[in-house]
C-alpha cells in the first residue's frame, strides 16, 4: 500500500523524540535527519524535501516548542501542518460551470488509467450530484480505447459520442458538444488520447481541443507507482495546457507515494482526487490534512465514516448498535459484517484508517482478502440456524461437524469462534460506553486520544438514537 514505507520511517523518527522527556536541538537535527532520508526514499521531488525539513527544523526549535510540557507531541503536530500545507492544505472542489454544460477534460499518458478515472468520475458526479454525463470518444489512435470506454460508460449507464477512429479528435468534440447542448447534458467528459511519453503533436492536439471545448477543468490523470516520474509528467502537461488539477491512481499498488507530496508544491496545481481499486466506486476525494494523517499514523476516521455512511444501511448499523448493547450479536450479524466490510475496500484498509492501528504489531500480517473471507463464510453456513443465533451451542463435537463440513482445519474453527466470542464481549462493552482495554487498542498520545474521541461520538451518537426511539415510543403509547 502506498507510503507505508514512508509511515514506518516517520514513525520511528517520531518515536525516538517520545521516549525523551527533554528534546535538545540535537535531537531535532538527529530526526530532522531521519525525516529527509525518509522523504528520499519515497521518491519525494528533493527541493521539495529541502524546504520541508528547512521549515520544520526552523518552527521545531523555537522556545515555545522545545520548553514546552510535550515536546515530541508539539514536533509531530509541526510534521503534520507542514505535510499538509505540502500537500496543498484542503480539498479542492471540481471546477463548474455557471450554464450547462461542465465540460472536463481527461488527458495523460497511456497506462495511467485515464479512461477508467473517466468512468469512475461520471459514476461519482451521476450518484452523488444526479448529474447526466456525456462521454465524448477523442482517443482515435490507441486501439480499442472507443471500445472500452463504452464498456466503462455502460456500467455507468451514460451515452458516449463516438464517430470511430477515422475522423480527426477536434471534430468528434465539436460534434460531441453540440449534441450535449441539444441533450442538455450536465457534464460532458472528453477521453482525450495519450501517448507513451509527451510528444510536439500530441500536446497540439490537446491545446487545439482545450482552444474548442473551453473546459472548465483540464484533469491530469497521472501514475502514482512511477514515483518522481509522476512528477515530471504533471510538470510537462501544466506547462503545455495549463491543467486544473490531478488526479492521482494506483495508491492502492507498490508505489511509494512521493508524487502526492511533491505534485501540488511543483505544479502549484491540486490534487483533486485519487483512485485506489479497479471498481467505479473507487475514487476519493483527495484531502491533504487527511492523507497527512495517514502518513504519520493516526488514522483517517472521517474518511473511514464516511465510507460507512455511503456503503452501509442505516437501518441494519441501527439494529446492529442494539444488538451490541444487548450483547445478542449472532453468526448471522457476523456474516452482514464481512459483506460490508468488503464493500468498504479490506479489513486492512479500514484498521489503517483507525487512530494507533499502525502501532499494532502484527496489524501487517493480518491476512483478510476475499480467500480468508470465504474460508469464514464457509464455516458459518456449515452451521445449522440455532447454532449461529446462539454460538453458546457449539461443543466440541458440533464443532468437528462444522470443521467438516467447511473443509476447514478443527483448530481454525476453534480460533474464530474464540475471536468471535472475545470481539462480541469487547463491542457489548464500547456500545455501552465502557473504555476499559481501548488504551491497548488506540494506543497514548494523539492519536489515541483520536480514537477514543471518535470511538465515544459513535457510541454517544447511538445512545442518543436509542433514548430518541424510546421516547417516540411512550408517546405513541400514551
Amino acid at each position: 500500500m502506498a507510503f507505508e514505507g514512508l509511515t514506518e520511517r516517520l514513525q520511528n523518527a517520531m518515536s525516538k523524540l517520545r521516549r525523551k522527556g527533554k528534546i535538545t536541538e540535537s535531537d531535532v537535527r538527529d530526526a530532522m535527519r531521519e525525516i529527509r532520508l525518509a522523504l528520499l526514499e519515497a521518491d519525494v521531488n528533493f527541493g521539495v524535501v529541502k524546504d520541508f525539513v528547512k521549515t520544520v527544523r526552523e518552527r521545531a526549535i523555537g522556545s515555545e516548542v522545545l520548553e514546552s510540557l510535550t515536546p515530541a507531541q508539539q514536533i509531530v503536530k509541526i510534521v503534520d501542518e507542514e505535510l499538509t500545507k505540502v500537500m496543498g492544505e484542503e480539498a479542492v472542489p471540481l471546477n463548474k460551470a455557471p450554464h450547462i454544460p461542465t465540460i472536463i477534460m481527461m488527458v495523460g499518458l497511456q497506462g495511467a488509467g485515464k479512461t477508467t478515472t473517466a468512468g469512475k468520475l461520471a459514476y461519482r458526479l451521476k450518484e452523488n450530484e444526479h448529474g447526466r454525463p456525456l462521454f465524448i470518444a477523442a482517443d482515435v489512435y490507441r486501439p480499442a480505447a472507443i471500445d472500452q470506454l463504452q464498456v466503462v460508460a455502460q456500467q455507468v449507464g451514460a451515452p458516449v459520442f463516438q464517430l470511430g477512429t477515422d475522423v480527426d479528435p477536434r471534430e468528434i468534440v465539436r460534434q460531441g458538444l453540440a449534441q450535449a447542448a441539444e441533450n442538455k447534458n450536465d457534464y460532458v467528459i472528453i477521453d482525450t488520447a495519450g501517448r507513451l511519453q509527451i510528444d510536439e503533436k500530441l500536446m497540439q492536439e490537446l491545446a487545439d481541443i482545450k482552444e474548442l471545448a473551453q473546459p472548465n477543468e483540464i484533469l491530469l490523470t497521472v501514475d502514482a507507482m512511477t514515483g518522481q516520474n509522476a512528477v515530471n509528467v504533471a510538470e510537462s502537461f501544466n506547462q503545455q495546457l495549463d491543467i486544473t488539477g490531478v488526479v492521482l491512481t494506483k495508491l492502492d499498488g507498490d508505489t511509494r507515494g512521493g508524487a502526492a507530496l511533491s505534485i501540488r508544491a511543483v505544479t502549484g496545481k491540486p490534487i483533486k482526487f485519487t483512485g485506489q481499486g479497479e471498481k467505479l466506486t473507487d475514487l476519493d476525494v483527495f484531502h491533504p490534512d487527511r492523507m497527512a494523517d495517514r502518513i504519520l499514523g493516526m488514522g483517517d476516521m472521517l474518511t473511514l465514516i464516511e465510507k460507512a455512511q455511503t456503503d452501509y444501511d442505516e437501518k441494519k448499523a441501527n439494529e446492529l448498535a442494539e444488538k451490541m448493547q444487548e450483547n445478542t450479536f449472532d453468526f448471522n450479524d457476523f456474516i452482514d459484517q464481512l459483506d460490508q466490510v468488503q464493500k468498504m475496500g479490506g479489513i486492512q484498509d479500514i484498521l489503517k484508517m483507525m487512530p494507533g492501528m499502525n502501532n499494532v504489531p502484527g496489524l501487517d500480517k493480518i491476512q483478510m482478502g476475499p480467500k480468508e473471507m470465504g474460508h469464514m463464510k464457509a464455516v458459518v453456513y456449515s452451521m445449522t440456524p440455532s447454532e449461529r443465533t446462539n454460538p453458546d451451542l457449539l461443543n466440541p463435537s458440533r464443532r468437528r461437524r462444522i470443521a467438516a463440513g467447511a473443509g476447514r482445519p478443527i483448530q481454525e474453527v476453534n480460533r474464530m469462534i474464540k475471536q468471535f466470542k472475545e470481539s462480541r464481549k469487547m463491542m457489548s462493552k464500547m456500545s455501552n460506553g465502557n473504555f476499559a482495554g481501548m488504551d491497548q487498542m488506540f494506543g497514548q498520545g494523539i492519536s489515541g486520544r483520536l480514537g477514543k474521541m471518535a470511538m465515544g461520538s459513535m457510541v454517544r451518537k447511538q445512545k442518543k438514537q436509542k433514548q430518541k426511539r424510546l421516547k417516540q415510543a411512550r408517546k405513541r403509547r400514551k
